[in-house]
């Protein structure tokens, strides 16, 4: 009964017909045609039961990664296995270790089984491999690192993470969250698969979520080593993915042109009002990801609240983040391009003072 239950980023609001989301972090441009006929096709056999071990889908990640198919183990949405590794790998007397404005999963991962979850202060918004490390007990069992943050939007390099992993001891086991990697094109990036492959004490997880926009199918995959694979196949349901995520998912998955789409809209979408933004005098998080953490002013009338009650007035769902240690901030999330430029006007009305007229 510690547990706070985690809340999604609002749909709807009261009295408003049209709602613009940008609360969740969902796909801008919707999920791949591709996948939206395959769903459509599964319709008649929806009365059978689904292929249990995701056999084609692991065999298309493992051929375009590299992998073998056997370390694959898909989930409902990486937040499933997220869980499931915690409840493996931790309980009563563990400590949970995590960033400071990490993903709030990770701590009702820890309570659900247990464990106790801690954190280690960010600088600048980044997780800090020293404050980590300086964090870590005899009671550490597992390090979760979102990489890309969310809610941040930050990231750390490849070499900041691998310096990470050589400083846990051998007990510890990090689970790198690499929810968003699909946005990040900075060439010091990487989602830490090297790290897996290098031993047995590190898991990356990914989702569909995210570039893929199959939010509402929930599925991820986690890339493990063979002995964590081993757990997470015993210790998940054997019937934990649905057939319609994997039929839609292997789907997205080879539509390599809708994904470039994604991305190269994400891209010039969250530079524009990344600028935007600044120009109107907020402080925008630089971020590789899909969405934006903006700071507010001190200032009664312009502040975070305020600004996040006018956008709910005007039909607009931002993501308030109190709950994360930020409540002078807003997380947005890039939309297509009417909603972002929507998101853009109203905030630049409400900041000129027109919040009242």
């Amino acid at each position: 009964m510690d547990v706070r239950p985690y809340v999604g980023g609002e749909s709807a609001l009261e009295g408003v017909s049209r709602v613009i989301k940008l609360s969740s972090n969902e796909g801008a441009l919707g999920p791949s045609p591709k996948a939206m006929e395959a769903l459509a096709a599964l319709a008649p056999e929806i009365h059978r039961y689904p292929d249990g071990g995701a056999t084609e889908l692991r065999a298309a990640i493992a051929a375009r990664f590299g992998f073998a198919a056997d370390r694959i183990v898909c989930g409902a949405g990486s937040d499933e296995l997220l869980g499931l590794l915690c409840r493996a790998y931790a309980g009563p007397g563990d400590e949970v270790l995590q960033s400071e404005h990490g993903f709030l999963m990770y701590a009702i991962a820890a309570k659900v089984s247990g464990a106790t979850p801690v954190k280690a202060a960010e600088v600048d918004l980044t997780a800090s491999v020293d404050n980590l490390l300086a964090a870590v007990t005899p009671r550490t069992k597992i390090v979760y690192l979102a990489n890309p943050n969310n809610p941040t939007g930050t990231y750390l390099p490849k070499d900041e993470v691998a310096r990470l992993r050589a400083g846990l001891p051998d007990h510890v086991l990090l689970v790198i969250d690499a929810a968003y990697s699909e946005f990040v094109s900075a060439e010091d990036y990487s989602c830490g698969k090297e790290l897996v492959e290098a031993g047995e004490n590190t898991v990356v997880c990914r989702t569909f979520s995210k570039i893929y926009a199959l939010g509402g199918l929930r599925l991820g995959w986690a890339y493990c080593p063979d002995s964590i694979a081993d757990v997470l196949n015993r210790v998940r349901g054997p019937f934990n993915v649905s057939s319609s995520a994997l039929i839609a998912g292997l789907a997205a998955f080879n539509d390599t042109e809708h994904y470039a789409r994604a991305k190269s809209h994400n891209e010039a979408w969250r530079s524009w009002l990344a600028d935007r933004l600044t120009e109107l005098g907020l402080t925008v998080v630089p971020s590789v990801a899909n969405f934006l953490l903006v700071h507010f002013p001190h200032e009664a009338g312009r502040d975070a609240a305020a600004a996040d009650a006018y956008l709910r007035r005007n039909g607009i769902i931002v993501r308030a983040m109190a709950s994360y240690g930020l409540p002078d901030s807003l997380r947005i999330t890039i939309g297509n391009a009417e909603e972002t430029q929507a998101v853009a006007e109203t905030l630049a009305t409400f900041l000129a003072g027109e919040a009242e007229g």
